[in-house]
C-alpha cells in the first residue's frame, strides 16, 4: 500500500525523523489557510499524487508551464499555484501519460538547502536483511545512480536480532562526507528511520533527497509503502489508503484477496499461481500478443473468487481475448470450470476465451465446459493456448473493424 507525501512525514514526524513544517490541503481555500498558518518566506506547494518526478512534470492543460512542485514567495503565489494544480492531471515519468488527477496539495516551509543526498530503508533480497542505503546523489534517480556510478551507493546490511544501531550509522554518514553537528543529527535521524520502518511493517521508506539545513539532517521528500498482509495490525496506517490513486480493477481485486494488476494490452488472463501467471503473459507475447493484467486467483480460491476474477478481467474495454490457463493442484480444474460458467451467466462474454486445464479434476472440468454450451476454444499447453487467444483476438479486432 501506497500512501502520500505528507502522510508519509506525518508518520516519520512521530518518529523524531525531522521534516519541514507542513500542511495538506484539500482544495485552494486550504492551500491558502495552510501559507497563512505557516507564515514563512517562501512555501513550497506540493501536488500529491502516487508517482514520482512531479516537479519535472506537467500538467495536461498547460504542457509547456510549471510542474507539480512550485516555489512560492507570498501567499498570492500559493493561491495561483494551487489554483493551477487542484483538479488538473499531473503526468510524470511514473504516471505514463494518462497522468493522475491531482486531489491535494502540500503546503511546506522553504528551507536553505546545504546539499542533498539519498537514504532509505529496505529489505535487500539479496542478503535478506532490512537495509540502510544511502547515496551522496540526492535529488536523482536512484535506479540510475546504482547504474552509472554504483560506487556511490553505500550499505550497511542489519542484524535483526540487534537492530539499527548508532555505530552503523555512523558509517553510513562517514561515507556520506557528514561531519560536525551534520554527523550527529544523520546519527538520530538513520535509527529513528529504521525504528519507524520495523515498527509500522513498512516494505520501503525512501527520502530522496534528504538535505542537510543548517546543520540538520531533515527529510525533504519522503515515499513509504507498506506490505499490505501485516496492515490487520496497523489500521491506523490502513486508515491512510486513498483508493482514489487506485487502479478501480485492482480494489475490487483486493475486495476478493485476488492477485490483480492492470496492464496496456489487450488479452486478459486467468491463472493460478504467480509463477504461472508470469510465464503465460511472456509466451502471449512471445506469440506476438500483448497481455492486459496479472491475475493470479491462488490455490485456495473459490466458485465466487473465480466469477469475481473473470468479472474484474472483462471490466477493463481493452480487453479483446481472454485466456484461463488452470493447473490444478490445490486449484482443481472442475471448480475453475464452474467459476467460468458461473461469470457467463452474468455477463456477456462477447470476446474469444480459450480455455487450458491440467491436473487435478481436469477430466471434471472439461465435462462441465463442454457441457456448457459456451463458445470456448480448448488448448491442448500452454504454448497452444498462447498462440489460440493471439489468433482469435486478432480475428476478432478484425472483424470489429
Amino acid at each position: 500500500m501506497n500512501i502520500h507525501e505528507y502522510q508519509a512525514k506525518e508518520l516519520l514526524a512521530k518518529y523524531n525523523v525531522a521534516v519541514p513544517k507542513g500542511i495538506a490541503a484539500m482544495s485552494v481555500a486550504e492551500a491558502v489557510n495552510a501559507a497563512e498558518e505557516l507564515k514563512s518566506d517562501l512555501f513550497v506547494v506540493k501536488a500529491q499524487i502516487h508517482a514520482g518526478g512531479r516537479g519535472a512534470g506537467h500538467f495536461k492543460n498547460n504542457p509547456e508551464g510549471k510542474g507539480g512542485v512550485r516555489l512560492c514567495k507570498t501567499i498570492d503565489g500559493v493561491k495561483e499555484a494551487a489554483e493551477a494544480m487542484i483538479g488538473q492531471t499531473l503526468v510524470t515519468k511514473q504516471t505514463g501519460p494518462e497522468g493522475k488527477e491531482v486531489q491535494r496539495l502540500y503546503v511546506t516551509d522553504g528551507v536553505d538547502i546545504e546539499k542533498e543526498y539519498y537514504c532509505s530503508v529496505l529489505l535487500d533480497r539479496a542478503t535478506s536483511r532490512v537495509t540502510l542505503m544511502a547515496s551522496t546523489e540526492g535529488g536523482m534517480d536512484i535506479e540510475e545512480v546504482a547504474e552509472k556510478t554504483p560506487e556511490k551507493i553505500h550499505k550497511v546490511a542489519i542484524d535483526p536480532a540487534t537492530g539499527l544501531q548508532p555505530f552503523h550509522a555512523r558509517k553510513i554518514a562517514f561515507a556520506l562526507g557528514l561531519e560536525g553537528a551534520a554527523m550527529k543529527s544523520a546519527v538520530k535521524f538513520f535509527v529513528s528511520l529504521y525504528q519507524c520502518y520495523t515498527d509500522l511493517d513498512a516494505a520501503i521508506v525512501e527520502i530522496n533527497p534528504m538535505i542537510v539545513s543548517g546543520g540538520e539532517v531533515m527529510a525533504l521528500d519522503a515515499k513509504m509503502t507498506f506490505d499490505d498482509n501485516a496492515l490487520f495490525r496497523r489500521k491506523d496506517v490502513a486508515a491512510m489508503r486513498d483508493e482514489t490513486e487506485e487502479d478501480e480493477k485492482e480494489l475490487q481485486a483486493h475486495k476478493y484477496d485476488l492477485s490483480y494488476v492492470a496492464l496496456d494490452g489487450n488479452i486478459g488472463c486467468m491463472v493460478n499461481g504467480a509463477g504461472l501467471a508470469m510465464s503465460t503473459m511472456d509466451i502471449i507475447k512471445l506469440y506476438g500478443g500483448e497481455p492486459a493484467n496479472f491475475l493470479d486467483v491462488g490455490g485456495g480460491a473459490d466458485e465466487e473468487k473465480v466469477t469475481a476474477a473473470f468479472k474484474i478481467i472483462l471490466s477493463d474495454p481493452n480487453v479483446k481475448g481472454v485466456l484461463v490457463n488452470i493447473f490444478g493442484g490445490i486449484m482443481k480444474c472442475d471448480v475453475i470450470a464452474k467459476g467460468v460458467i458461473a461469470a457467463a451467466k452474468q455477463i456477456d462474454i462477447s470476446v474469444p476465451l480459450v480455455v487450458r486445464l491440467e491436473g487435478t479434476n481436469v477430466e471434471e472440468g472439461k465435462k462441465i465446459l463442454n457441457s456448457s454450451g459456451l463458445d470456448i476454444i480448448a488448448a491442448n499447453d500452454l504454448a497452444d493456448a498462447a498462440e489460440k487467444v493471439v489468433q482469435a483476438t486478432k480475428n476478432a479486432m478484425s472483424r470489429a473493424a
